[in-house]
């Protein structure tokens, strides 16, 4: 009898597929209004979309399959997922633009990933161009954990809509963001910066737990606007 044979990319694969499950649950616990183990099972989705890369870094099996397999995964755990969660948390009751304003993290994150694998060149990429899909969902789905409790109703009427409008452009933009470095020694001498953001963002996701998670994603994505806008500047002040 011959043997069945697994190949490399069998493991990054399960991973992700793993995440697109993940995606799938989430959205069948927002269909219950448990918002809690939505919003978990999205943040757990994104430890199966990093573990997918790393594994497949660790077996060198990156191909154009998964590449794809994992934005197919991304749009519904990432894309789907969160849209229907701040439609069902918050958004229902404003009928038709509630369903509108609720799909643009899908929309938007969709455009996003078409884009990602058209002008993806290669299998390593040093940053991104927009905001990435897991970014802009986890930032979406640790505001809601954050303060879902009673009292913090006036952030969903303050914060909720902008928040969702800024967050689907920046994904379709130009604004870079960078990946998460290489643990390395020579990684830290090269972007000691990033390695100081990490430690600080970690040192407050123990302190404040989900909260802190939310805060180092608004703070990752403000970074990056003023990053965007400073270099913007100074080039145009150089040529001028």
């Amino acid at each position: 009898m011959s043997r069945l044979k697994i190949t490399p990319s069998v493991i990054p694969n399960l991973f992700t597929a793993l995440n697109m499950f993940s995606g799938f649950l989430s959205i069948i616990y927002t269909s219950q209004n448990n918002f809690v183990y939505a919003g978990w099972l999205i943040i757990v989705a994104a430890i199966f979309d990093t573990l997918d890369g790393v594994m497949a870094r660790l077996t060198k099996s990156s191909s154009e399959l998964g590449v794809e397999l994992d934005s197919l995964s991304d749009v519904v755990s990432f894309g789907a997922a969160p849209s229907f969660m701040i439609y069902k948390f918050y958004f229902y009751q404003f009928d038709v633009i509630g369903i509108i304003v609720s799909s643009l993290p899908l929309i938007a994150g969709g455009f996003r990933l078409a884009r990602f694998n058209v002008q993806l060149v290669g299998f390593d990429k040093k940053h991104f161009t927009g905001l990435p899909i897991p970014s802009a969902a986890l930032t979406l789905a640790t505001f809601i954990l954050s303060f879902r409790k009673n009292g913090y109703e006036y952030l969903y009427d303050v914060l909720l809509l902008p928040m969702v409008i800024i967050i689907s452009f920046l994904m379709v933009s130009k604004v870079r963001y960078e990946t998460l470095p290489k643990f390395s020694s020579e990684s830290i001498k090269e972007k000691p910066v990033q390695f100081i953001f990490i430690l600080l963002a970690t040192i407050a996701i123990i302190i404040f737990n989900v909260k802190g998670l939310f805060f180092s994603f608004v703070a990752m994505i403000l970074l990056g606007i003023l990053r965007h806008f400073y270099f913007k500047f100074f080039n145009k002040s150089n040529r001028g």
